[in-house]
């Protein structure tokens, strides 16, 4: 896992829009969307139309609508993201 994906997944124990990730974390549009897309394709984040309904990964359209998007980790997200040490 690197930096960058610990980071992103250390804010998403709560359904958070994406604007909210932007602003929390003050990346850049190209950043945060590729990191977000690596951690999708990993399947360790889920991706929500509004707070509470989640979108099938099938139905996603990325590219197009990350911005419009609500992220939370998974399980195997959250399983991964405290399997690593970051402490040191």
């Amino acid at each position: 896992m690197s930096d960058l994906e610990f980071d992103v997944l250390d804010e998403l124990y709560f359904v958070q829009p994406y604007e909210q990730l932007r602003s929390t974390l003050s990346w850049d549009d190209d950043m945060l969307r590729d990191t977000l897309e690596k951690l999708l394709d990993k399947g360790w984040i889920r991706c929500y139309i509004n707070p509470s309904e989640e979108i099938f990964k099938v139905d996603i359209d990325f590219e197009i609508s990350y911005r419009n998007y609500f992220y939370l980790a998974s399980k195997a997200g959250l399983f991964a993201h405290n399997s690593i040490d970051h402490d040191e």
